[in-house]
């Protein structure tokens, strides 16, 4: 079902024969009240935004199967970054019929999937992993020291399977930092393809470190990160959370396609700073992206790393910069390095460590005791993945 809303007559025909138009914002929310069905919503060049985003903001979250589509005699960057915060799925211009043809049929293929996904079960919900997403936009900041440590944390000495991926493609060091020497790697699934690889291919990638805690490594070819397609790393990482307590995926300091796809199947998004301007400042950029990508805020895991260092930042002057309040802080310490270099994360090596102690309160408290069920987050579906990378390419072009 499409409601037209304001929408001139040269464009309504683009929407579809069987679309329903009506003339204002009141005559759109009389049909949605009165007919509870996945529908798509083309908002007319003339549609006062101030009155209109309130409601698409509030829809998104109440009644996700509502799609919006923007109309607008020009596209410019704040119309843009306005639309997609208050949950407007695209934004096209209003003379431009295929562009609004294949926007209706993508939302149309969004609200399907929506549709098909609060079938599941709760008993299918309980039964899956949790997939947490490591990353920072600067790199040095301990992403890869954070990761390992973090899995070694959930894994609890084999009270907890966990599997940690290592998506920096080019230039990953979970191996080094785990002291592992692999044999397969995740460049060794390509072959297997994204439509036939199961289970049975990707356990036969991994290597084993400690008790509860095994690993998916990065290529160590040159040039093979170019050969993983980001839907081959959701695949991965969707059979990996049916068969593991916990994912932990390491990323490069990069918005790419693979990191995006960890990105969506993540339950929570560990954001890494430390306490310098270029960390802080690629953070707040960071946590902007994720907003305008509608990353909701409830999965986002503020860790300040190196915390205690003495060079003129206080936290509380962080969390006012950010807007956002620091969900854990992991002191720094000489002993980290030291165990890296030995490929023994801190917590396995030393418990009772300071910093073994953060880490572990923070994989406690903000993982374990707040992540709820895998199936009965918002997943996104592909349209809506492939329009949020394609928001990205235009914004680095802008």
């Amino acid at each position: 079902m499409t409601i037209l809303v304001a929408v001139p007559s040269t464009a309504a025909e683009a929407a579809g024969e069987h679309a329903r138009p009506v003339a204002d914002l009141e005559g759109m929310q009389l049909l949605l009240d009165r007919d509870k069905v996945p529908v798509t919503v083309v908002l007319g060049p003339d549609v006062d935004l101030e009155r209109a985003l309130p409601l698409t903001s509030d829809l998104r979250l109440h009644r996700p199967e509502v799609g919006f589509v923007l109309l607008r005699d020009a596209v410019d960057s704040t119309v843009l970054r306005d639309a997609l915060r208050a949950g407007i799925r695209e934004v096209v211009e209003t003379y431009d019929p295929v562009a609004l043809a294949d926007a209706v049929k993508r939302s149309d293929e969004l609200n399907a999937a929506l549709a098909e996904r609060s079938h599941v079960g709760d008993d299918d919900a309980s039964s899956l992993g949790r997939v947490v997403t490591v990353f920072s936009a600067k790199g040095g900041c301990g992403k890869t020291t954070i990761s390992t440590n973090l899995a070694a944390a959930l894994a609890d000495g084999g009270r907890r399977n966990v599997v940690i991926v290592d998506l920096d493609l080019a230039f990953g060091d979970v191996a080094i930092a785990l002291q592992l020497f692999p044999s397969r790697t995740i460049a060794d699934a390509v072959p297997m393809g994204e439509a036939d690889i199961d289970f049975d291919g990707v356990q036969s990638l991994l290597t084993p470190h400690s008790p509860g805690l095994t690993s998916l490594v990065a290529p160590v070819e040159p040039g093979a990160a170019d050969t993983i397609p980001a839907s081959l790393v959701g695949r991965i990482l969707e059979l990996l959370r049916e068969h593991f307590d916990y994912v932990i995926v390491d990323t490069p300091p990069a918005f790419d396609d693979q990191v995006l796809a960890a990105f969506d199947a993540s339950d929570a998004i560990v954001l890494l700073a430390t306490l310098d301007i270029p960390a802080l400042k690629n953070l707040k950029l960071t946590l902007e992206t994720l907003d305008l990508l509608n990353y909701p805020r409830e999965r986002w895991r503020i860790v300040l790393n190196r915390a205690d260092s003495k060079v003129g930042l206080a936290t509380s002057e962080v969390e006012k910069t950010l807007r956002t309040a620091i969900t854990a802080q992991v002191p720094s310490s000489r002993d980290v390095p030291a165990t890296v270099n030995r490929g023994v994360p801190i917590v396995l090596d030393d418990a009772k460590h300071p910093v073994s102690v953060a880490i572990k309160s923070f994989a406690d408290r903000d993982i374990v005791g707040t992540l709820t069920p895998a199936a009965k987050q918002e997943k996104v579906p592909a349209p809506l993945r492939n329009d949020r990378r394609g928001f990205l390419r235009r914004r680095a072009k802008a």
